[in-house]
């Protein structure tokens, strides 16, 4: 597998949780537990990319590796490819992990499953799904449902549409859409050089510019979905889980699937028009 970077974008400004990066979990900011896990997935060079000195700081204290960006993007894959120009000028890294910052809970397995698809040389970006066990999900606008056609493994899906609707049609599984991506490096300078599409402006699916723009993007199938923190709520289920006794629990039974959250990945699900980042 190529050499592979993980970025992670943090920032400040929330409406539903001010200041979350920064939220306490067991006596460390939400931020570093996500830059825990992903280091712990071991797939290559993790550097937190934000544009508050604040987390850049809290990271540096535990031993890790930060970059301020721009206080303007539109994304988080628009704020991780300023980062990587900045981090990486040599261009040695050949893969790039865009995972979210308010996920501490994340089995860092996702992160190597994310990268999987990439073995193959005609995938452009790759990104994360589970199916939907819980009804109400099916229709549930904010889970985003990923329609796609095997491609060559029974736990990968050549994506065809993502969408906030019902689909596809007729018995059989859905699929919840994770939103954490893995781009070759030339598909991320590509993706961002791109203008917003219709489809992507009518569902608010960022990832829909990639399709329409005839980018490849493959789908690997996991059994768990990743509980991303917006509110209070969900702050409070993350120490729960993350609770020095959960974690040893955990621990002594082997991995476990997280709660399936209503939210799937940040940058996945980003309106087109948006609130500078």
């Amino acid at each position: 597998m190529p050499r592979a970077i993980v970025l992670v974008p943090a920032r400040l400004k929330a409406t539903r949780l001010p200041d979350k990066p920064l939220a306490d979990i067991h006596g460390e900011p939400m931020i570093v537990h996500v830059w825990r896990r992903a280091m712990e997935a071991d797939v290559g060079r993790v550097v937190v990319a934000t544009d508050t000195e604040a987390i850049a700081e809290v990271i540096r204290k535990a031993g890790g590796e930060a970059v301020m960006t721009r206080v303007d993007h539109a994304s988080g894959s628009d704020r991780i490819f300023e980062a990587l120009r900045k981090v990486d000028p040599q261009q040695q890294a050949e893969l790039v992990v865009n995972l979210q910052g308010d996920l501490p809970t994340l089995e860092p397995r996702l992160v190597r499953e994310c990268l999987a698809p990439l073995s193959r040389d005609d995938v452009d970006i790759a990104t994360l799904a589970a199916e939907i066990r819980n009804e109400h999900e099916r229709t549930e606008p904010s889970v985003v449902k990923v329609v796609g056609t095997p491609a060559g493994s029974a736990r990968t899906l050549r994506a065809l549409y993502f969408t906030r609707a019902t689909a596809p049609y007729g018995d059989g599984p859905h699929y919840h859409h994770i939103g954490i991506y893995a781009y070759r490096r030339a598909a991320l300078e590509r993706f961002v050089k791109l203008k917003p599409s219709p489809l992507e402006m009518r569902e608010k699916l960022e990832q829909l510019r990639a399709l329409e723009a005839g980018m490849r993007i493959d789908v690997r199938l996991v059994d768990t979905v990743p509980l991303g923190v917006d509110t209070p709520a969900d702050l409070e289920r993350a120490r729960q889980l993350l609770h020095p006794k959960a974690e040893t629990a955990a621990a002594a039974t082997g991995p476990r699937s997280r709660p399936a959250s209503t939210r799937t990945g940040r940058t996945a699900q980003q309106p087109a028009k948006k609130k500078p980042k």
